[in-house]
């Protein structure tokens, strides 16, 4: 039995209280907040950075960020882009968890990688099963297709992507070495659960209207949940870029390999340069700047 640190999960825009979290800590997956999303550096990573101290053994991330060069000649930051790592699962090295030492907290990103990247870490820099780091990269790029384990996983979360309690119960599955079938069984319930969302993302996705290399989607109309990145999927069928609108937010995501950086184009700071969110008042500048530009050079 492999015992667990403390496991916090997180996202870049809102970070928990550095003074809330026990001991040394790891950041596993978090990129760091940018002024263009509306979460300034200074204000969001910063300040964590500044409380957690000493306290801070190592942060791993797959983000681009402006601020990288920062930190350097920190050995406790691994830090690098999407194109270069497209997964943070991968990232993380049975070099670097040896480097770092003993840990006792871990704040990982609430998605599939970063997930992966915390039961990797608790096994020391080890693939929770063959192939794992194959799965986070299917899964976080939406590129190729991942094992059973990857999909289930993957469909699991989506469908319950809020559910603390059962991320902690994907990541003592995968420590555990898929072994044990009460964590499989609760897992598999919350993907079936999946099913009903896809419907309504299909009838969604049928609403779909083009506007130059854009695929405009508005689920301001939806009838209940609906899964974002299925919708975008269906759009970049349709169009280079795909494009959702809802609860005051527009997303913009492209193919990983597509060269889009919307990161650069909209001036945001940081991010995933092929998939972003900002303030729906963006609106009608997003798809402008997009249908302006240069044709981007697949990566």
């Amino acid at each position: 039995m492999v015992d667990l640190p403390r496991i916090v999960y997180s996202t870049p825009r809102s970070l928990p209280d550095a003074r809330t979290l026990d001991g040394r800590v790891v950041v596993l997956d978090i990129a760091f907040s940018a002024e263009g999303l509306g979460t300034p550096f200074e204000a969001v990573t910063g300040k964590f950075l500044d409380e957690i101290g000493d306290r801070l053994a190592a942060w791993v991330d797959h983000h681009d960020h402006e601020f990288h060069y920062r930190f350097r000649d920190d050995p406790r930051f691994v830090l690098a882009t999407k194109a270069e790592h497209g997964a943070c699962q991968e990232m993380v090295t049975p070099e670097i968890v040896a480097r770092t030492g003993p840990i006792d907290t871990i704040v990982c990103h609430m998605d599939l990688d970063g997930l992966y990247a915390a039961a990797k870490w608790i096994l020391g820099g080890r693939e929770p099963y063959p192939g794992a780091d194959d799965d986070a990269r299917c899964v976080d790029t939406r590129t190729g297709t991942p094992s059973p384990t990857g999909h289930l996983i993957d469909l699991a979360l989506r469908a319950r992507f809020r559910d603390e309690a059962l991320k902690h119960r994907v990541v003592r599955w995968l420590v555990g070495g898929l072994k044990d079938k009460e964590h499989r069984a609760v897992i598999v319930e919350a993907a079936a659960l999946f099913e009903k969302t896809l419907a309504e993302t299909a009838r969604l996705a049928a609403r779909t209207r083009v506007r130059g290399r854009v695929a405009f989607i508005d689920a301001r109309s939806a009838r209940g949940p609906y899964d974002k990145t299925e919708l975008l999927l269906a759009g970049q069928k349709r169009a280079p870029v795909a494009l959702v609108q809802d609860s005051g937010m527009i997303t913009v995501a492209a193919q990983f390999d597509s060269g889009w950086d919307f990161v650069g184009l909209l001036g945001l700071g940081g991010g995933m340069p092929t998939r972003i969110s900002i303030a729906e008042s963006r609106l009608d500048e997003v798809i402008q700047k997009i249908n302006a530009a240069p044709e981007p050079t697949p990566r």
